[in-house]
């Protein structure tokens, strides 16, 4: 399948790429499918999204599909169909801090 992420600027500059990129992701499309295929895909990007030894999201980081937050989901949920299908992008968002 052809899964569809939008990143945010600053991982963008890092992998060197456009607003959106286009990723083949084999087998169940789960949160960690497509990180592994973004990761694998774009090496420089290892470590940004998720922490290296524990596999968890890093915490200014945000995964978003079909309007839904998924941040907190297990990462072997599957994702929406439409996302799955490459009708909706999976969205990768930095979140913000402070007061």
């Amino acid at each position: 399948m052809t899964i569809r992420v939008v990143l945010p600027h600053h991982l963008r500059t890092l992998a060197k790429v456009g607003d959106e990129v286009q990723l083949q992701v084999e087998g169940e499309i789960t949160l960690r499918s497509v990180i592994d295929a973004l990761e694998a895909r774009y090496p420089a990007l290892r470590g940004t999204i998720r922490d290296h030894g524990t596999q968890k999201r890093r915490a200014f980081v945000r995964f978003f599909a079909c309007e839904q937050d998924l941040s907190h989901e297990p990462p072997d949920t599957p994702l929406p169909v439409a996302v799955a299908t490459g009708a909706e992008p999976f969205f990768v968002v930095g979140a913000m801090a402070g007061g």
